[in-house]
């Protein structure tokens, strides 16, 4: 099934805000669950996982010492997009984890107060280039990049907020059809990464000079 200008459903913008969508799966009754949260955003539940399983490192919101496993399950769902993969897949351990740290209301109105702000300057823009087959792919490279960046900064160094950042932006550029938001979101990765190999570098000088 398409939609307007070609669009699958998974790359139509939401009729329901996404914001309004998401304060409702996280105030519902049932266990916050990666598994629940594919099916609750059926066919958007790649770009739609990306933006809640990164926005706590982005932010950054406490995640009760899960901040690998929700790394993890990005660079899995990731690869899938790469491969064209149309519908995700996680091993049942990582599908059924409970993402208890996302439940509190404090943690609700972090994740879902970006998201209204984003909501209201995000527009369609090249939206056929950024949503095309090839686009999926190129998201999918963008994101394995950005959350191996996140993966490999320092613990505590704060390095990781960056390039998580920049797969926020780019998944909700995706969502919204917003080429401009995929871009500022590419720059805030590229200068995490940045970062991240510049540090590297000063501490193999600094380690190359004590020996």
């Amino acid at each position: 099934m398409t939609t307007a200008r070609g669009a699958t459903p998974e790359q139509a913008i939401p009729e329901r805000a996404l914001s309004d969508r998401l304060d409702a799966w996280l105030g519902d009754d049932e266990p916050k669950t990666l598994g629940g949260l594919l099916k609750h955003f059926g066919q958007q539940a790649f770009a739609v996982a990306f933006v809640l399983l990164m926005m706590p490192s982005a932010l950054p919101i406490p995640t009760a010492g899960i901040t690998h496993v929700l790394e993890a399950a990005t660079l899995l769902l990731a690869l899938q997009l790469v491969v064209g993969r149309d519908e995700p897949w996680l091993p049942r351990r990582v599908r059924d984890k409970e993402l208890k740290s996302l439940q509190s209301e404090k943690a609700r109105r972090r994740l879902v107060t970006p998201l209204e702000k984003v909501e209201k300057i995000a527009r369609p823009r090249f939206a056929r280039t950024v949503q095309s087959n090839a686009g999926r792919i190129v998201f999918g490279l963008i994101v394995v990049l950005f959350v191996i960046g996140a993966i490999v900064a320092p613990p505590f160094s704060g390095l990781d907020t960056l390039p998580s950042a920049g797969i926020v932006l780019v998944s909700l550029g995706v969502l919204f059809g917003d080429a401009i938001l995929v871009g500022v979101g590419v720059l805030a990765g590229v200068g995490g990464m940045a970062l991240i190999v510049a540090l590297a570098g000063t501490v193999a000088s600094a380690m190359g000079s004590m020996f």
